[in-house]
């Protein structure tokens, strides 16, 4: 870590949680994101300003007027281009010593299992479970840590998933008949909602990376943005699970 870095990340180096280690671990690390919307957005805005050394983003769509509600790393001029180039010049604004490698197709399975084995930690900030089994199912196999965000309406939900370690999976919760559910899209959503769930899966992926994941190893946190309440729930393991049980 150079001067410069020293004084960029001096408020999170006073942190003893933190510190010099955890700062550098921060730089020497390369998160994957799935999704540059409105989970997306704070996700990478934050991870880019607390020193990631590396963004993976992806993104196969278009900007949309629409997006622009909640969907912060994109600016009205944006309109029109995808989303992973318009996250990679925001962040670019944010963090120019933040390397940033944008993905505008969709990823099939071997390309997804390929960009995990590069991460050292992954965050679905999709919008479907089609995409989150996947995610869940390449994580698993490549045993790279998951955090996983939702939000809709003025709700919001995330856990964290640590494969190898005595913890579920992201199936251990929600099996395939889950796949066609309700949309933002269909059900409509609070902007801010998925600023806290985005915010909070940037948080929860640095402390997994510093060393802290057995603080949200499993742990489902449901936010009630109406009565302004959260619930923690320990999932348990399913031993019986397609993904990660016996078989």
């Amino acid at each position: 870590m150079n001067e410069k870095q020293q004084s960029r990340y001096a408020r999170q180096i006073r942190l003893s949680q933190i510190g010099e280690a955890g700062q550098q671990k921060l730089l020497d690390s390369t998160a994957l994101i799935i999704g540059m919307g409105g989970l997306g957005s704070p996700v990478a805005m934050y991870l880019a300003a607390a020193g990631i050394g590396k963004l993976i983003i992806s993104d196969f769509d278009q900007v949309e007027d629409s997006n622009l509600q909640r969907q912060i790393v994109h600016r009205t001029q944006d309109i029109g281009e995808l989303k992973a180039l318009s996250a990679k010049r925001t962040i670019a604004e944010i963090n120019p010593d933040c390397e940033v490698e944008a993905i505008d197709w969709e990823l099939d399975e071997e390309e997804l299992e390929t960009k995990l084995k590069e991460s050292d930690i992954v965050l679905d900030c999709s919008d479907n479970f089609p995409t989150r089994f996947a995610i869940n199912r390449a994580s698993v196999k490549t045993k790279t840590p998951l955090v996983s965000g939702a939000a809709i309406r003025i709700e919001g939900q995330i856990a964290s998933y640590i494969p190898d370690s005595d913890g579920p999976c992201y199936q251990c919760l929600y099996k395939q008949q889950f796949e066609n559910t309700e949309t933002c899209a269909m059900e409509g959503v609070l902007s801010p909602v998925v600023g806290v769930i985005g915010t909070m899966q940037a948080l929860q992926a640095i402390l997994v990376l510093t060393g802290h994941a057995d603080n949200v190893n499993g742990k489902l946190l449901l936010f009630d943005g109406l009565s302004m309440e959260w619930q923690k729930v320990q999932i348990p393991r399913n031993p019986d699970c397609e993904v990660c049980g016996r078989q």
